[in-house]
């Protein structure tokens, strides 16, 4: 498949053609910017060779309609759709969506939440509609990463009704984290939903990451752009309180200190220009103010790192991308710098001599650092077509009906603490076999025991494990009083501790998770329905209770497995389940 980017601006438009089939070929890239008098100054990047030049398009308009042309000009035909980079989606867009003019409506909505953004993202795609009318335009949301982050980290501590009316964290830039991730995670050689990153993608507009073993737990940004680190016009964190003290103090509108905290704050106001490249220059001349900026920007910076580690329990790579992230050796060192306790550790010559040619990821860290320090060039355009592609995919009837069972909080032990919990030479006892081969409900108990209270009569599962594992839902941590994260089967390092009481004795162990929702399928319905091991699916649960599609819900190719999806008691109270329900599933080509 053949796509067109679009990243447009108010005042300067990116484009990029991939090819997307197998391999992923950048054909053109390009970019129009300083439109004066007429023209502009434009960027091309055919083969690998660059070109610069003065050209004769005057405005937005005139550049979209001359990419034709552009394409031509290379030989380049056969467009099958068109990528634009959105910034905000709000709560309505958790995946990329084809433009049409409902959608549009729907987009154009939100433009408060984003009024530098969303404004001109729209007037692209109403540009490249009149010039390929016949092609599928399909928007790609910089917000739907980051609608997988958890409800205590989106959610603002302010009254009912304002929550009612959308205020809540979104989070930004989701389309560069996101890329960032699958990159570092191809570096170091893991699953992306094995690894604990921060990304820093520090630019103009500039926002941290952290990401979960695959997913937004939490960024810098939130309702809108305004919040977080320092950017290049925009303030980042700012006390709300500000609005009153202004008003009372200056007479400011809303509308005057809103403006002047998206485009007057940040670098900007700090040193009179919003690059970084000139507060450095500044600060080496001995400029205090630009001294100071840099200060500032690396400090906020080093701040969302520590906490968003901390967060997550542990950080596996810190990336850094974007326009600074990526070419300003000394920010990264500032910011690195006093991140030692939580082995973080820098190599200085590898920091001075990054090159980032053919989508390079070079690592930076030290020898025996912890933490892989790694920067690459983000591709946004890349990720845009990838995810234009699958929007454009044909999905599949929802044919495959499976079993959807509902699993109660349970216990899964290593042979070790089934000795210590029921005396020595203690085994299992098989009370019923479940469904999935091999498998059974035993006759044992425990009980779970939490510093706030403890579960009783907890089913133990056969047979035993290398490693004992909790399940609970997430209804059980409160009562219990200890979190626990979302987790699949057998993912349990870094896990929290839990006692565990029997007749014999009582035992200490860390394992506590809150299971994602999975489905366990035999390899002869993963080639059927072309679904491979730890691919997301969503199911449509019907036929009972409220009905429901679930969404990321994690396939578990197993050669033994009964085919059945297996959601916690929470998940099926929300579905009004009770007992057994089936689901269609529902997955792309």
């Amino acid at each position: 498949m053949r796509i067109l980017v679009f990243n447009a601006g108010s005042s300067s438009l990116k484009f990029g053609l991939y090819d997307i089939a197998g391999t992923e070929t950048l054909r053109v890239k390009g970019g129009f910017d300083r439109f004066h008098d007429g023209s502009c100054d434009l960027k091309l990047t055919v083969d690998g060779a660059h070109h610069r030049l003065r050209a004769p398009h005057g405005d937005l308009a005139a550049a979209i309609a001359a990419v034709p042309g552009i394409l031509a000009a290379q030989g380049i035909d056969g467009i099958n759709a068109i990528g634009h980079r959105i910034a905000h989606g709000g709560a309505l867009f958790d995946k990329p969506a084809v433009l049409d003019t409902s959608t549009l409506a729907r987009v154009e909505q939100l433009t408060p939440l984003a009024p530098l953004h969303n404004p001109a993202n729209l007037a692209g795609v109403a540009l490249a509609r009149q010039v390929w009318p016949d092609l599928p335009q399909v928007g790609v949301f910089d917000t739907s990463f980051h609608l997988s982050a958890p409800e205590f980290s989106t959610t603002y501590a302010v009254p009912q009704a304002w929550r009612d009316a959308g205020l809540r964290r979104f989070g930004f830039h989701g389309t560069s984290h996101k890329y960032v991730g699958l990159r570092a995670a191809e570096v170091i050689g893991q699953p992306l939903d094995r690894l604990q990153i921060v990304s820093c993608h520090l630019g103009n507009g500039a926002s941290v990451c952290a990401i979960n073993r695959g997913r937004s737990m939490d960024s810098s940004m939130g309702l809108t752009p305004l919040e977080g680190l320092v950017m290049g016009t925009r303030s980042g964190d700012v006390d709300p309180g500000a609005f009153g003290f202004l008003s009372r103090r200056l007479g400011l509108t809303i509308e005057e200190i809103e403006s002047a905290l998206y485009t007057d704050s940040g670098l900007k106001a700090l040193t009179g220009s919003p690059d970084m490249r000139d507060a450095e220059d500044r600060a080496a001349q001995g400029d205090t103010a630009a001294q100071l900026a840099i200060e500032i920007y690396a400090y906020r910076a080093r701040k969302y790192i520590g906490a968003y580690a901390a967060a997550m329990g542990g950080i596996d790579a810190l990336v850094f991308t974007g326009g600074i992230g990526e070419n300003s050796a000394s920010m990264r060192r500032r910011i690195c710098d006093g991140l030692e306790f939580m082995g973080v550790t820098l190599d200085i010559d590898r920091n001075q001599r990054v090159d980032l040619a053919d989508r390079a990821a070079p690592e930076l860290q030290s020898w025996g650092s912890r933490v892989r320090v790694i920067v690459t060039e983000t591709q946004e355009q890349l990720q845009i077509a990838r995810e234009t592609a699958t929007a454009l995919a044909v999905m599949r009837p929802a044919r495959l009906v499976l079993p959807v069972a509902v699993s109660a909080r349970h216990v899964h032990l290593c042979q070790e603490h089934v000795e210590a919990l029921f005396g020595p030479g203690a085994t299992l006892t098989p009370e019923f076999p479940l469904r999935q081969p091999g498998n059974f409900a035993a006759h044992q108990k425990v009980t779970i025991e939490g510093p706030k209270g403890a579960l009783h009569q907890v089913r133990i599962l056969g047979p035993t494990r290398s490693r004992t594992q909790i399940e609970v839902s997430r209804t059980d941590t409160f009562a219990l009083g200890v979190e626990a994260p979302v987790r699949l089967s057998g993912d349990l390092d870094a896990t929290p501790k839990i006692r565990l009481k029997g007749p014999a004795g009582s035992i200490e162990t860390d394992g506590l998770i809150i299971a994602a929702r999975h489905i366990h399928m035999h390899p002869d319905d993963a080639e059927r329905w072309g679904v491979a091991d730890r691919e997301e699916v969503e199911v449509r649960v019907t036929g009972t209770g409220r009905g429901m599609t679930f969404s990321g819900v994690i396939v578990r190719v197993q050669p033994t497995a009964f085919t059945e999806m297996h959601i916690d008691t929470d998940e099926a109270n929300a579905a009004g389940i009770s007992g057994g329900a089936e689901g269609a599933l529902i997955t792309a080509d």
